[in-house]
């Protein structure tokens, strides 16, 4: 081992044996072996929860630097003191997440509370089951919020539940989210400049495409121009008019109700037939399969002139620097069927699952499982998705919530991860309740919005964010790692160079020797759990 991975190591060691160290010093006092059910200073209802107070740790982990401001929150605060249960927040940086991760996994000593998804993956839980309480019973004694929000909105369950029927994780819907993912975005001062129309068809994009390689519209004299870019490889989205849509990036789709693998698909063939006439015409970047992100930001923000003339983006001012106002969302462009197909959720991009675990270490699930209910009421959920009411929502007399402006040089975004613990944790906002959000419309969550529904009604269903089992997890690496990486290899050797109606038979031979028989029935056997919920 090198001096500078042991140094690394040493650190790690050290900070989560610190970590540890704090987990098992405080977690509220010596419960005698009594649960808070049992204990007279628990109330089953009403607030607080405790009489006495008591501790739990909670570990929580944030994206880089961002740090523990969020804990300044005022609706937190003022939940220490209404439930007389105090947090002591642990507050970990995903930039080390990972190797603390896996030594605390391998301990056994955990903190009460894990909070946000972010923290433990599906397959992280699913194989270590015995460190993390099931939540069915605590849900259905100590927990009416939650119990509400499932009956409005049974998708909650369905994503929590896991292959053995119970749930060890609590879930989330975030607020005002949109129901499409990324969408078509062109430089409509190049569309202007050559008296274009917005494309809508296949073929429309395919003509506007050659009219930004050959008509120098970014006017410098040069045929500078590249009509479609990307990094890596092609992404999907620009397949969707095939009616490729793939959410999750799992390689499935739901056709006719039922699971497929769209690469082995007529629908997959045709797309890449066609990618492959833009790009030998020029029309997509010869750069794309061979450039990182970096390349492809230096491209987008070139400082001289705008370079990019259309892509897929989730909203038109999200890559292109000073040239963001140059570019517009447009609605989504339909197939060779006529029909158009668009990326996202019906159910809309709100979701998720993992944002509370109680451990097994935990003295007090049952007030855990009722500090945790507390998030899931409307005014809870915005203010730990974008601040405090007075800090940065104005909670206006007739009912409504409006957004703040953030303080000067700060962006919006950055102030509501500041402010709150944002996508992470348990929160509900219902689908009634968001009309009373005031955002505004020219910029971040409010524009997103306002983009949506350029694109909804085309939004196809998605093949889920299933869960595995343990068995299941242990075979996906190998299957998925092969057989992802031939299908990205051939998909780019056909889209450059083409011969995929020669080659298609031994590609599918190929996929089958590869293990894809047993892949798609590990995905459908999952999607098949997951209908199964109730």
């Amino acid at each position: 081992m090198g001096k500078k991975r042991a140094g690394k190591l040493l650190v790690t060691l050290g900070l989560v044996s610190t970590l540890l160290v704090g987990v098992t010093a405080c977690s509220g006092g010596d419960s005698g072996g009594k649960t808070a059910e049992s204990s007279d200073s628990f109330n089953q209802t009403g607030l607080p929860i405790v009489k006495e107070p008591i501790t739990l740790n909670v570990l929580t982990v944030r994206w880089g630097n961002m740090g523990d401001t969020f804990t300044k929150n005022t609706w937190l605060q003022n939940l220490e003191k209404e439930t007389n249960i105090k947090i002591n927040w642990q507050v970990m940086s995903s930039n080390d997440w990972g190797e603390q991760k896996s030594i605390m996994l391998a301990s056994g000593t955990l903190p009460d509370i894990v909070f946000g998804d972010i923290a433990f993956s599906d397959s992280d839980i699913v194989n270590n089951l015995s460190l993390f309480q099931p939540l069915d019973d605590y849900i259905d004694k100590y927990m009416p919020n939650l119990k509400a929000a499932m009956e409005e909105s049974p998708e909650l369950k369905k994503i929590s539940t896991f292959p053995d029927g119970k749930m060890y994780s609590l879930p989330a819907r975030l607020p005002s989210r949109p129901v499409t993912q990324n969408q078509p975005v062109i430089n409509k001062a190049w569309l202007d400049r050559l008296g274009l129309q917005v494309p809508e068809t296949i073929d429309e994009l395919h003509q506007v495409l050659k009219a930004f390689k050959e008509n120098d519209p970014n006017g410098n004299g040069k045929k500078d121009e590249i009509p479609y870019s990307g990094s890596g490889d092609i992404s999907m989205d620009l397949l969707n008019p095939f009616g490729i849509t793939d959410l999750n990036g799992t390689g499935m789709m739901i056709k006719d109700g039922k699971p497929v693998y769209y690469p082995t698909s007529e629908e997959y063939k045709e797309a890449i037939k066609w990618a492959h006439q833009l790009f030998s015409e020029g029309l997509i970047d010869q750069e794309l399969f061979t450039q990182d992100n970096t390349m492809l930001t230096a491209k987008q923000q070139n400082p001289d002139v705008s370079l990019v003339g259309f892509t897929h983006q989730w909203t038109p001012d999200a890559v292109f620097g000073k040239w963001k106002d140059e570019y517009v969302t447009i609605p989504t462009i339909s197939g060779p069927d006529g029909k158009r197909y668009q990326v996202g959720d019906p159910n809309g991009l709100s979701y998720r699952r993992n944002e509370l675990l109680i451990t097994t270490t935990c003295k007090y699930p049952e007030a855990a499982a009722r500090w945790a209910d507390q998030f899931y009421t409307n005014e809870a959920s915005i203010q730990n998705f974008w601040g405090a009411i007075d800090t940065v929502i104005k909670k206006n007399d007739d009912g409504t919530y409006a957004l703040m402006n953030p303080p000067a040089g700060t962006s919006a975004d950055a102030w509501y991860w500041e402010s709150s613990v944002r996508d992470f944790g348990p929160k509900y906002v219902s689908p009634s309740f968001e009309k009373n959000i005031i955002l505004d419309p020219s910029n971040g969550d409010g524009l997103k919005l306002t983009i949506d529904k350029l694109g909804k009604d085309y939004v196809t269903i998605p093949f889920p964010n299933v869960m595995y089992t343990a068995e299941e997890f242990q075979e996906l690496p190998t299957l998925t790692t092969d057989i992802d990486t031939y299908v990205r290899t051939t998909r780019a050797q056909w889209i450059t160079k083409g011969g995929i109606d020669e080659q298609w038979d031994a590609y599918i031979k190929k996929l089958n020797e590869m293990g894809l028989e047993r892949l798609v029935t590990i995905r459908t056997d999952a999607y098949e759990r997951y209908n199964s919920v109730k």
